[in-house]
């Protein structure tokens, strides 16, 4: 990937909505084949479509599985080797948020997040991790998001399962330096997807990154062998150094303050197609 992205093959997940969908596009006009990973079969052939149609090169992929679920990252690594598919780059995109006080939400859909973002990407990291170090080359992005950086209120869990992202990926990357496989973060702030759907929580589309935007410049960070991705606007970033520099108790403070001016704290569901009960929203699906 030294010299970008043709004839990698990318395996990105969450492929079918949002962020997922356009690191998908985008890999795919860059030249590299994708797989497609998703829980909706139907939404990931229609991309798949477009991704010929619109690109050409090499046939995308389709596997459908739900990595929130404990043998989802099995099944996932059972199907790339029976169809005999090599990943040079693993794009650990899906997740998902939920919104509202923790004690007054229901709590299934607040585990499920933490299978997800935590349990998911670990298990699928591992298995495809090893491939790479044992043939000496390859790389891994993992999306964590702007909200790994302080305590959350009101997205409690899904704060604290993208500060797990930040640590592991760090972590990671320090342990396989050297080795040929480069492991890197991306932190985009709020993006115009469908994070709060199904709950009456709103994004603005005119303070939000679009997707395609936070796909190309995540990319153009990992050709460029940076140790981390603020893709989007500057402030953003400029917010991660707030929150390192700050009394702990001062950036939760603040942070429930913009939580709470964001109305989260008073987040309902509310009815709509296909709508995930609970208050959970696909994060970057």
């Amino acid at each position: 990937m030294r010299d970008g992205y043709q004839g990698v093959t990318a395996l990105v997940t969450g492929a079918s909505k949002g962020i997922g969908r356009a690191y998908a596009l985008e890999l795919a006009r860059r030249g590299a084949r994708v797989i497609l990973l998703a829980r909706s079969e139907g939404d990931l052939r229609r991309l798949a479509e477009q991704i010929r149609g619109q690109y050409g090169g090499p046939d995308p992929e389709v596997i459908t599985a739900d990595l929130a679920v404990p043998d989802g990252p099995g099944r996932v690594v059972r199907e790339l080797r029976e169809r005999g598919l090599r990943i040079d780059l693993l794009v650990n995109n899906a997740g998902a948020g939920s919104a509202g006080p923790f004690l007054g939400r229901p709590l299934e859909p607040q585990l499920r997040s933490v299978g997800l973002n935590v349990s998911g990407l670990i298990a699928l990291t591992h298995a495809i991790g090893n491939d790479m170090a044992e043939r000496g080359s390859g790389g891994i992005i993992n999306v964590s998001s702007t909200a790994a950086f302080q305590p959350l209120p009101y997205q409690a869990t899904y704060g604290a399962t993208k500060a797990f992202v930040l640590s592991f990926t760090e972590a990671l990357a320090e342990e396989l330096r050297g080795t040929g496989v480069r492991v890197m973060a991306a932190h985009p702030g709020a993006v115009a997807t469908g994070f709060f759907d199904g709950t009456s929580a709103t994004i603005d589309p005119a303070t939000a990154d679009t997707p395609a935007t936070i796909a190309t410049q995540t990319l153009d960070d990992f050709a460029r062998r940076r140790g981390a991705s603020y893709p989007g606007r500057r402030v953003n970033r400029v917010m991660t150094w707030l929150a390192r520099l700050l009394p702990r108790v001062t950036v939760v403070r603040v942070a429930g303050a913009f939580t709470r001016r964001l109305r989260l704290h008073e987040v309902v569901d509310v009815a709509q197609p296909n709508a995930t009960p609970g208050g959970s929203a696909p994060a970057h699906p």
